[in-house]
């Protein structure tokens, strides 16, 4: 026979867990960069933009689509930074419960 009610206090538990890695994720932070370090930029873990640093050689009229390209690429390599942290929190907290693909949580 089913335990009911040992499966209702697990999924409390990995709900309560969830809270705590959603909580975690908003504190956790990343860093991408391009042009060598010329564009840098923070986000969280959940993808909000935290801070953008960019050199002052790049503040140059002519040069807007490079700082454009720049600002794009920094901000992909922080994205991903983000996905893997937010991965690696979400493995912690299902303790490694391997999802059907596609599907993320939270849901």
């Amino acid at each position: 026979m089913l335990d009911f009610m040992g499966l209702m206090k697990q999924a409390q538990a990995m709900q309560a867990k969830m809270s705590e890695a959603q909580a975690e994720l908003e504190e956790t932070l990343v860093e991408g960069e391009a042009g060598g370090g010329l564009v840098k930029l923070t986000l969280n873990a959940k993808g909000a933009l935290k801070n953008l640093r960019l050199d002052p050689s790049l503040l140059k009229p002519d040069e807007h689509d490079i700082l454009e390209d720049l600002i794009v690429t920094a901000h992909a390599q922080a994205r991903q930074k983000a996905e893997e942290a937010t991965e690696q929190m979400m493995k912690s907290v299902t303790g490694g419960l391997q999802l059907p693909p596609g599907m993320k949580l939270p849901f």
